[in-house]
């Protein structure tokens, strides 16, 4: 480990370790309360998460960029943590988790009506609930799922089975 990881080894990632990490579930909240607000803000939710997306992207290459120095391959360096960071959170923080609770709800609301004699507000409250119940149980299988498929693939493609340090 060269100097430069041990200080960012220490320090805090404010996408990764602080309340900031949590707007990258945004669009999770947004699908889960889709039954009862208006498209636009499911929409928002998403500009949210992305813009997190992004923020972290951003900051993985400045930090590798400054953890290269003027070393060769710096630009290839800071593109590689770029891309992954980007989609891994994409995969791992919006798309997967967006469609797994989007199916989540409309599976809860459907059921619920065909199961239930519930008035339609109380089936979408319900839905809402169901929805938002399921996030923290979501979490851990998918960013596993996402490291696996990432490490199976993108990261063969970049790593040449060299680790870029």
């Amino acid at each position: 480990m060269g100097p430069t990881e041990v200080k960012t080894a220490n320090a805090v990632d404010i996408y990764r370790d602080t309340w900031v990490r949590f707007l990258g579930y945004a669009n999770e909240v947004g699908e889960a309360f889709r039954a009862l607000v208006p498209v636009s803000f499911v929409w928002g939710s998403y500009a949210v998460a992305t813009a997190y997306v992004t923020a972290d992207a951003v900051d993985k290459g400045k930090k590798a960029a400054v953890a290269q120095g003027d070393n060769p391959g710096k630009t290839t360096r800071v593109a590689v943590a770029v891309v992954d960071t980007f989609v891994w959170q994409a995969l791992a923080s919006v798309i997967i988790p967006g469609f797994t609770i989007n199916r989540v709800c409309a599976a809860s609301l459907y059921l619920l009506g065909r199961t239930t004699k519930w008035p339609l507000p109380v089936r979408k409250w319900t839905t809402t609930a169901i929805g938002l119940s399921t996030i923290p149980f979501i979490i851990t299988p998918i960013d596993r799922s996402v490291d696996f498929l990432l490490d199976s693939s993108l990261r063969k493609v970049y790593n040449d089975g060299k680790k870029h340090e």
